[in-house]
């Protein structure tokens, strides 16, 4: 039966992740994770598309403060802020997504890194971004600063079969995964629709298409034209080049490494 091994979230959209051994999960996705967005004045989100130096950033979470580092550079602590005076930012096509500015001492550390002026938002208290209603299991689905659902599963098998496609392997952390589960077959994620991993229930709705992030050395920042280059031969979809799967979670429990994942359809 296929085994959850790897759980992971990312405090700040396009930073680095954490590998944790167990996890709440929320409608909204793993708790903490992608709750924060490096944006521009103006509210638009960024990501390593454009500035690859995010990959550098280690947000580490601990209670209700974040400190942020990054290497040969001094590093910051200070409170999250969840709730207060809120202001608009827009992240792909959802605008006017509620937000909470974290304050000049992480917008100064943040701007000083990335050699461009921004600010740094945490998705204010209660507002709900919802999904795609194409997809959507619920009225009520919604996410965080995910690009555009809740949670990305992905098979160890299915890097497996990627990497012995490719001349030079890679990790999984290209692909920014939430759970990465073993013990099934390639690409078998493919073809789950709803799944059960402890108490918690969850639909896979949407494959996951990839961009040029997936080329990107998440130490070196060197780009490549690989992997897209072989998922455009032999995972082609009419929504792109994809890999991994997009899921809503229907409820909310506690996921932890080393729980089975039953098949429910």
């Amino acid at each position: 039966m296929p085994t959850l091994s790897n759980i992971t979230y990312y405090p700040i959209k396009a930073c680095r992740g954490f590998d944790v051994q167990s996890s709440n999960v929320e409608r909204m996705g793993l708790e903490h994770d992608r709750r924060m967005m490096v944006v521009t004045p103006d509210g638009e989100f960024l990501t390593q598309r454009e500035y690859p130096k995010l990959a550098l950033i280690t947000p580490t979470l601990k209670n209700d403060s974040v400190t942020l580092s990054a290497p040969n550079f001094d590093s910051i602590q200070f409170g999250i802020q969840k709730s207060g005076a809120t202001y608009p930012v827009n992240i792909w096509k959802s605008t006017g997504v509620q937000a909470v500015d974290q304050g000049e001492e992480s917008a100064q550390w943040l701007s000083d890194w990335l050699g461009t002026p921004v600010r740094l938002v945490h998705i204010a208290d209660g507002f709900q971004r919802k999904l795609n209603q194409e997809y959507a299991v619920q009225a009520d689905d919604h996410t965080g600063f995910a690009d555009g659902y809740p949670i990305l599963i992905i098979s160890e098998a299915s890097l497996r079969d990627l990497n012995s496609k490719l001349d030079s392997p890679i990790p999984m952390n290209r692909f920014r995964p939430n759970i990465v589960v073993k013990d099934c077959e390639p690409f078998a994620e493919d073809t789950w629709k709803r799944i059960k991993i402890g108490n918690v229930e969850m639909a896979l709705v949407k494959p996951c298409a990839r961009c040029e992030v997936t080329t990107t050395d998440q130490i070196t920042l060197e780009r490549k034209k690989e992997p897209l280059k072989t998922l455009g031969g032999y995972r082609k979809h009419k929504l792109g080049a994809i890999f991994g799967m997009n899921v809503i979670p229907l409820n909310e429990g506690r996921l932890e490494v080393g729980m089975e994942v039953e098949i429910l359809e």
